[in-house]
């Protein structure tokens, strides 16, 4: 997995950094019986009113089926390709269990095609296994961690996130997220062990505007830029903008903490996550 940058032969090119997509499996196609529709919305409502904007346009793609709860214990199963997924920045490993089923996971860095992987109760912490956080090794990088025993996992998932399994109280595992937070999760939650995939998809340069808007995205309009009765920073004569930073229903952006002072998960978390300063 590496970054590819371009010659400036256009002006798309010139700032063009984007994955090599040398970890895929070459002449792969999804699995047909793994891929679902995706209905697109356009940002309009069931009425045609446009709610969310900013929203439209982009390339006609399908959801890939992904196994986030890996419930089917104590049978193998073989990785056949890594694959790429439209939908996350994580890539994808196919794999198929010794019954003939085939699965979507989320594939963790170093995983290779061929290699074998399991989930249970009693199994060795290898990439790529997954199991509950009572069996895991302290200092254990983790990822796609429930929060709720059998619902699936729901922390770090995306490419390149990780949680470490710091220390255990009790019936709670202490567990360092990504953002810097340490929290407590349940030790009969399950956890895939590993760094996920794509670890360098945040130093990719789109270099054009075009490539948001084959994702969906189109151009965002700056508050500054707006009338008055548009938004709170809009209006004023000539290139003065004003007021401070803040969203256009007037919540206050850059370091405002919008989280509830007394949400109810404050009691899991052990340690805050960092603070920008």
């Amino acid at each position: 997995m590496a970054i590819k940058k371009y010659k400036p032969t256009t002006p798309g090119q010139r700032f063009k950094e984007i994955s090599a997509y040398d970890d895929l499996t070459p002449g792969t196609t999804p699995e047909k019986s793994l891929l679902k529709p995706i209905k697109k919305s356009g940002g309009r409502n069931n009425t045609g009113k446009m709610t969310m904007r900013y929203m439209g346009g982009g390339h006609k793609k399908r959801y890939r089926l992904i196994d986030f709860k890996r419930d089917k214990d104590n049978m193998e199963a073989t990785v056949k390709s890594i694959e790429y997924d439209p939908n996350r920045s994580a890539r994808i490993a196919l794999v198929v269990y010794t019954d003939g089923e085939k699965r979507y996971i989320i594939a963790p860095e170093k995983l290779q095609v061929g290699q074998k992987i399991i989930s249970g109760d009693k199994v060795v912490p290898e990439t790529g296994n997954c199991m509950p956080l009572a069996n895991v090794p302290l200092g254990t990088d983790v990822h796609n961690i429930e929060l709720k025993p059998g619902k699936g996992g729901m922390l770090a998932r995306s490419a390149g996130s990780y949680g470490t399994i710091t220390s255990r109280d009790g019936k709670y595992a202490i567990i360092k997220l990504p953002s810097g937070e340490s929290r407590m999760v349940l030790t009969t939650c399950r956890a895939t062990v590993g760094v996920t995939s794509n670890g360098d998809h945040a130093l990719e340069k789109s270099g054009k505007a075009g490539r948001s808007r084959w994702k969906g995205r189109r151009p965002r309009v700056r508050g500054v830029a707006m009338n008055p009765v548009d938004h709170p920073m809009g209006g004023g004569e000539g290139r003065a903008s004003g007021g401070h930073p803040r969203s256009r229903n007037g919540m206050p952006a850059k370091g405002y903490k919008t989280r509830a002072k007394r949400k109810y998960s404050d009691k899991y978390i052990v340690e805050k996550r960092k603070s920008k300063k």
